[in-house]
C-alpha cells in the first residue's frame, strides 16, 4: 500500500528581480562623491529633498555653536592677557572689583575651548553622517518597499518510494 502524505508549501515574494537597469544608471559613489563636495546634494541625487534642510541646520548648528563658543574663548582669554599686562579688563567694575578672579578666567577659558571642541567634532561628526546617508540610500533607491507583498500557500502531494512509510512534513519557502 502506497501512501501519500501532503505537503504544505509556503512561498513569499517580497521583491521583483527588474531593477537591473536602473541599478547602473543610479550610481552610490556618484551620491557618495556629489554629498562629500556639496552637502545635500547626495540627497538631492537620491531624490530625499526633505533630509537637505536637515542637513545644513545640522552643520549650521554645530558650525554657530563653536562660533559662539570661540568667541566666547577669545574674550576671557583677552581679559586674562590684559589683566597680566596689568591693565583693565571687562571683567573689572569702575571702582576696580574683579568679577572674576584669575583662576576663574582660565577655568572659564578651558570650558569654552572644550566645548569649542565638541562642538567642531560634531561639525565633522555630522558632515560625514550625511555622506554615509547619501550613500545607503543610493544602495536603496530601487528597493521595492510597495504593499504588493504576499505569501502564497499552495498543497502538493508527495509518494515515497524509497521506503514504504508515510512521511508527514511541512515545507516553508521564503524567497526574497
Amino acid at each position: 500500500m502506497c501512501s501519500i502524505s501532503i505537503l504544505i508549501t509556503i512561498s513569499g515574494f517580497s521583491q521583483k528581480n527588474d531593477t537591473v537597469e536602473y541599478d547602473k544608471l543610479h550610481s552610490p559613489r556618484k551620491a557618495t562623491i556629489l554629498s562629500a563636495v556639496i552637502p545635500g546634494m547626495g540627497q538631492a541625487y537620491n531624490k530625499k529633498y526633505w533630509k537637505i534642510p536637515i542637513v545644513y541646520i545640522g552643520i549650521g548648528a554645530f558650525s554657530y555653536m563653536a562660533y559662539d563658543n570661540q568667541d566666547e574663548f577669545t574674550r576671557y582669554k583677552n581679559a586674562y592677557i590684559i589683566r597680566k599686562g596689568g591693565g583693565v579688563d571687562e571683567f573689572t567694575l569702575g571702582d576696580g572689583t574683579q568679577v572674576y578672579n584669575n583662576q576663574s578666567l582660565i577655568n572659564s577659558m578651558d570650558k569654552y575651548r572644550k566645548q569649542r571642541d565638541l562642538c567642531l567634532i560634531g561639525v565633522i561628526v555630522f558632515y560625514t553622517l550625511q555622506i554615509v546617508d547619501a550613500n545607503v540610500d543610493a544602495h536603496l533607491f530601487n528597493f521595492d518597499i510597495s504593499d504588493d507583498l504576499s505569501i502564497n500557500i499552495s498543497t502538493s502531494s508527495f509518494n515515497q518510494i524509497y521506503m514504504r512509510t508515510p512521511v508527514v512534513g511541512i515545507n516553508c519557502k521564503i524567497k526574497f
